[in-house]
C-alpha cells in the first residue's frame, strides 16, 4: 500500500467517525457547505448575466 491510499483511508475512517459520533454537527456542516456552493454558484450566475445583459 502506498502512502496516498493509507492517508485517503485514514480521511475517510475518520469522517465516518464524525459522522456516527456526532450526527448533528456532520448535518449542519454540510449544509454550510452547500449554502457556500449555491452562493458560489449564484455568484457566477449574476456574473454571467451581467456579462451578456
Amino acid at each position: 500500500m502506498n502512502v496516498k491510499k493509507i492517508v485517503l483511508l485514514a480521511v475517510i475512517a475518520l469522517l465516518l467517525f464524525y459522522l456516527i459520533t456526532q450526527p448533528t454537527g456532520s448535518a449542519n456542516a454540510v449544509q454550510t457547505v452547500l449554502g457556500w456552493l449555491r452562493d458560489g454558484a449564484e455568484a457566477i450566475i449574476t456574473f454571467v448575466q451581467g456579462v451578456f445583459a
